[in-house]
Formats: structure tokens, sequence, C-alpha cells
């Protein structure tokens, strides 16, 4: 199905610095708790995260990610995800962040 910008557009995809990382035991898939850095305008949000293959909690903090900032809250377990941060499956299907090659300022939009 193809789209035109429009439609793309909707979608806010905005980088920001994990600042914190957290188990999340009660999680159905290994996942961690992630809390993301976005910048004075957006704020710090929250995510549940399958990423345990590639990352631990020590190797995020710092990490600049990409995630989406305008869908709705979603509850995952106890814990409720205000973001959604976006990765690529490798050949068995483990999440591999999408970062940027260079630091940019946090809050920053994907065009």
């Amino acid at each position: 199905m193809k789209i035109d910008y429009k439609d793309f557009s909707k979608v806010d995809i905005r980088v920001g610095t994990i600042s914190r990382a957290e188990e999340f035991p009660e999680a159905h898939n290994p996942s961690f708790k992630i809390w993301v850095d976005f910048g004075a305008e957006i704020g710090e949000r929250k995510s549940s995260a399958q990423i345990t293959h590639y990352y631990d909690l020590a190797s995020l903090i710092g990490k600049q990610v990409a995630a989406v900032v305008n869908f709705p809250a979603k509850q995952i377990g106890p814990f409720m995800s205000d973001c959604l941060v976006l990765g690529f499956p490798d050949e068995v299907g483990e999440v591999v962040l999408i970062t940027p090659s260079h630091d940019v300022p946090n809050g920053g939009k994907l065009f």
C-alpha cells in the first residue's frame, strides 16, 4: 500500500536520549523499561522495549534512539508506555535500535 507525504507527516518520529533503564520482569517477553529524554518541547517519555538480546541496562544509558511520540499511551502489564522506540529485526528477529550516526539535539524530528 502506498501512502503520500501527508500520511507520513502524521507520524511524529523524534530522537531522544535514554536517561534510565530498568528490568521488566513482569513482561511476557524479555523486555526493559526505558525512559527517553526528548528535550524541552516533549520532555521525558517511557517505553517498554524488547531489546534484551543486544543491549544491557548499562549500555542503554546515554544512547540516542528514534521513537514515535504521538501514539496514544499503551498499558503493558503494570507499566504505561507512552512512546514507541524504533528498531529493525536482525536475521532471527532480534531488535536492533535505530540510532543516529552522530549526536543530534534531543527532540529533533525525522524528515
